[in-house]
């Protein structure tokens, strides 16, 4: 299928992309040392080079880019910028990682998770883990207040569910709105803080309350009008799978997640490409449901006929996906340009393309088709068993 021919190198695209996003939008805050963020657009604005717009959740999805680029080739610039961006994340927001949306609190948290966890050896390797890029003498203070956020957070999910009829954490502190972008990222963080009965209760609530008749996710559901707004958002199914996989490994069924793969390959992707939303906030959508199927790919475990669809199923939309964006990139003196739509030409909807969530999206979705066609990447940092391309082609 396209996109696993050995003539394909997409740990090399993933390098292009990443010295594209941190050449083009990765700098200081306010000319501070030892800090990095993202500049929201490019070519910048004054607001936009001043960090004068702040977005927690796309530095979340940085950090995350930038986690991910770490753990698939350990460098010691990597593991430094990694350290800049929570520096200057935490400074931007006011000295903590946290605000009213419990959405964007749950991002940041899942990041922070990642960067402050050891990596394994690869699967059938002999060399030891590598150190978190958090954790070196110089950076100790930094990783033990990172975790303590993470566990901060955790705990204001489980504390915090609502103890009315419809249940559902808010999107944001006193918001009527219960959607799956808040809820699925805390299931997530639940699930892997040590929290596995809360993390099922939102699971089940997103189950009972989102799932619309074709298997897809809704966005969420009013509390006061019990009305769901039914909008099935790419990055919607990428972290309730999430957040099924996480459940899966600690010894549910499978069956939700066999399900809602099926969904987003009939349904949502139905030509084998991840659709677009636009750009700003639906810029990074894409992205997201990449990171995600390529975590099913490589970590659901079982050898069921249903397991290996599943995971053949999720790295072919995962490899499809790269494909139609490489083959529609633009260039610039950084590297790649990618387009809000993987379907279409870079520069068709320019304003779109120049927003760092969509160049985000790029450079996640190549670090997905790395870790899926290495079948060791994310396997290396997550300790799932590894998926070979020989599977994804045999869907």
């Amino acid at each position: 299928m396209t996109g696993t021919g050995p003539a394909i190198d997409w740990s090399a695209r993933a390098d292009d992309a990443e010295a594209a996003v941190v050449g083009r939008s990765v700098r200081r805050l306010w000319a501070l040392p030892a800090t990095r963020l993202g500049v929201p657009h490019h070519p910048a604005r004054p607001a936009d080079r001043l960090f004068l717009r702040w977005n927690l959740w796309w530095q979340a999805h940085l950090l995350d880019a930038a986690v991910e680029a770490w753990h698939r080739a350990p460098t010691r610039p990597r593991a430094a910028r990694i350290r800049c961006l929570v520096r200057g994340a935490r400074l931007r927001n006011g000295g903590g990682w946290a605000n009213s949306y419990l959405d964007d609190t749950a991002w940041w948290a899942l990041a922070l998770e990642r960067a402050s966890r050891r990596a394994g050896p690869t699967a059938g390797s002999a060399t030891p883990a590598d150190p978190a890029p958090l954790d070196r003498q110089t950076g100790r203070r930094r990783w033990r207040t990172a975790g303590a956020a993470v566990t901060r957070a955790a705990e204001r999910f489980d504390r915090g569910w609502p103890d009315d009829e419809l249940g559902g954490l808010p999107w944001r502190d006193g918001d009527e709105f219960r959607n799956a972008p808040a809820n699925g990222p805390a299931a997530v963080l639940l699930a892997r803080t040590g929290h596995p009965a809360a993390a099922r209760r939102v699971a089940d609530w997103i189950h009972r309350e989102l799932v619309r008749p074709d298997g897809l996710v809704a966005d969420g559901i009013r509390a006061g009008e019990r009305r769901v707004e039914t909008t099935a958002y790419s990055y919607v199914q990428g972290v309730v799978l999430g957040a099924e996989l996480e459940l899966v490994l600690r010894g549910d069924a499978p069956d939700r997640l066999h399900r809602l793969v099926t969904a987003v390959d009939r349904h949502l992707a139905p030509d084998g490409v991840i659709p677009g939303h636009g750009g700003a906030d639906a810029g990074l959508f894409g992205g997201i449901l990449a990171r995600y199927l390529a975590d099913v790919t490589l970590r659901l475990p079982g050898d069921a006929p249903a397991d290996r669809t599943a995971r053949a199923t999720a790295g072919a939309l995962v490899l499809g996906s790269a494909d139609a964006a490489w083959r529609h990139r633009g260039t610039d003196r950084h590297g790649p340009v990618f387009g809000a739509d993987w379907t279409r030409p870079a520069g068709t909807d320019p304003t779109a393309d120049g927003d760092l969530s969509t160049q985000l999206s790029g450079w996640l979705l190549t670090e997905a088709a790395a870790a899926v066609t290495a079948g060791g990447p994310g396997s290396r940092w997550a300790g799932g068993p590894p998926v070979g391309p020989a599977d994804v082609a045999a869907r």
